[in-house]
């Protein structure tokens, strides 16, 4: 039975104003109260009562249509030429042409097509549809925003043992996709059901891997080819260098012998420039740097021992744990070592020793990274220890032009802004990213961001420099969004930072001038005074004095 209740009301009253009035109390229902309901109250004392400030939610699970998302893509030929004549046949496509080229019907056709398209080419060059008229207001508002940073993803490795990203390698076309390697760095990590395996990611599906790549060993890193981008160059913990086919799946291509191959891990791999887009090098803690083909890798084409005594020892060369190649300069690159010493190489050079071009001791401890300027070659960064340092290779014997500040935590990893000449970013073991922009400040970092409790290990940054993509210890990779102010170059900007690198670079030739003429005159006072020599005992005392008040300055400062 449903119960309604209506309400009626006559169609002339409708918007009536009401009228109000002041009346006396009026009792309109009276309950006298029942002493025979008493017996059926039980008494309490006391009487606890809870109240809940918080919302009351509601769950509610609703079955949605899923998405179905396929990829397809589309096949272009050259089409269009007689079918006597192949398009692939240079020769017969030349001959075809002058044939035509030849006919009156061509010759008419071009002379009538030709006016046409010049009378609308002079059409669209009279006004200029696309051209802004307040540009430098619109500079002078990006310029006031603040620097600022979002995580929009975060891809971790899916199997349950976790491994270190030790290195990233952003997909040449449109960077939709990322490539990651998984190994264990530590000593001696012996964990059981340790997967060897490393993955693609793209950022439209980053619950589930694109590619699973399966080496025979767990890779270290990894880098597409800019040339070919189904590409893929890894070099493996155990030396070897393997290549993939992304078109033919993730098992590889062809690898490298193990009796050829580097003897410990390797920690940096770049390709090669070539007209074939088929070679490549790769650089190892055992001291080699060795040069392949990926159409005949069992044994390599070219090898280098980095010994800086140019004795072309590989018991006295330094082992590599970076490495960087700048497709501008095609014959020179950079050796990071565990030595803390960076090394400039030719590889046009006629013999071994003469290939090791320039010495740089840059850093206390290992040097993670080494990467040269997109905008100035000549100009490069290295991280290691807990600073990183900017050189030039305009000064061979001297110290870096520019440097960070100390940090407490190590630095890691670091990388340039492919955008921005003066911006560069450095990774730190507290799982915190800098943005450094030596334009805008060079004491303290333009933004430090908190991006995991891990240690970050890698950091590498999307061709337009928008999105950077941070490894973590854990394994898991986290792609930051940064403001469009660290990424979008300003008017002149190239310009100022030229004239910076120039000044700075300037000062320490200065500096470095006057310090060669004091270090020649103490020797030649120390020449006119043979018979005056100091005693070893004031000279420790003297040094110990000046340590201890250093450490207490030090103390009273923080």
């Amino acid at each position: 039975m449903e119960i309604k209740y209506e309400y009626t009301r006559k169609r002339s009253e409708f918007g009536r104003p009401c009228s109000f009035s002041d009346l006396l109390a009026e009792v309109t229902v009276d309950i006298p109260p029942d002493p025979s309901l008493a017996d059926d109250f039980i008494p309490q004392d006391p009487v606890d009562f809870a109240v809940q400030e918080g919302p009351v939610m509601a769950l509610h699970e609703v079955n949605t249509e899923r998405m179905q998302v396929s990829i397809k893509g589309v096949n272009h030929v050259e089409g269009g030429w007689p079918k006597h004549v192949d398009p692939k046949n240079p020769e017969l496509t030349t001959r075809y042409r002058e044939e035509v080229e030849r006919e009156e019907a061509y010759t008419r056709s071009v002379q009538r097509l030709g006016s046409l398209v010049e009378h609308y080419i002079r059409q669209n060059n009279t006004i200029d549809i696309y051209e802004e008229y307040f540009e430098e207001e619109e500079e002078d508002e990006e310029e006031e925003q603040h620097p600022s940073a979002k995580i929009v993803n975060v891809v971790r490795d899916p199997n349950p043992t976790r491994r270190m990203a030790t290195h990233l390698s952003w997909h040449p076309d449109a960077n939709k996709e990322v490539a990651v390697a998984y190994c264990s760095l530590d000593f001696q990590d012996s964990r059981k059901d340790m997967s060897f395996d490393s993955y693609i990611w793209d950022l439209e599906k980053p619950y589930t891997p694109e590619l699973t790549l399966k080496p025979s060993s767990p890779v270290v890193t990894l880098e597409y080819n800019s040339k070919d981008w189904h590409h893929l160059l890894g070099g493996c913990y155990n030396g070897q260098i393997v290549y993939w086919d992304t078109r033919k799946g993730g098992l590889p291509m062809e690898m490298t012998p193990v009796e050829f191959s580097h003897r410990d891990p390797v920690y940096g791999a770049c390709w090669l420039p070539s007209r074939t887009g088929t070679e490549c090098f790769s650089g190892s803690t055992d001291g080699q740097v060795l040069w392949w083909d990926i159409r005949k890798l069992s044994q390599p084409s070219e090898k280098l021992a980095l010994d800086i005594t140019r004795e072309d020892q590989l018991n006295k060369a330094l082992g590599a744990i970076s490495l960087d190649f700048a497709p501008t300069m095609p014959t020179k690159f950079l050796v990071g070592t565990e030595q803390g010493i960076i090394i400039s190489c030719n590889r046009d050079a006629k013999t071994p020793p003469e290939k090791i071009a320039y010495i740089f001791r840059s850093h206390i401890g290992a040097v993670y990274s080494v990467t040269r300027n997109p905008f100035f070659p000549k100009v490069f960064l290295s991280v290691g220890d807990w600073t990183a340092r900017i050189w030039t290779e305009e000064l061979m014997d001297s110290s870096s032009i520019m440097e960070t500040k100390y940090h407490t935590a190590y630095l890691l990893d670091g990388c340039w802004s492919p955008v921005k000449p003066a911006v560069f970013f450095t990774a730190r073991s507290d799982g915190i990213l800098d943005i450094w922009d030596f334009l805008f400040h060079q004491k303290a970092p333009s933004l430090s961001f908190k991006v995991s409790n891990d240690p970050l290990i890698s950091v590498r940054s999307q061709d337009n420099g928008r999105l950077i993509g941070c490894g973590t210890k854990a394994g898991a990779v986290s792609l930051l969004e940064i403001s469009s102010g660290l990424c979008t170059l300003r008017k002149n900007e190239k310009t100022l930072t030229s004239t910076m690198f120039e000044r700075e670079a300037r000062r320490e030739k200065v500096l470095q001038d006057k310090h060669r003429e004091r270090h020649l005159r103490e020797q030649e006072r120390l020449r006119a005074r043979p018979e005056e020599k100091e005693d070893p005992q004031e000279v420790f005392k003297q040094a110990r004095a000046d340590f201890f008040s250093n450490i207490q300055a030090e103390r009273r400062r923080r």
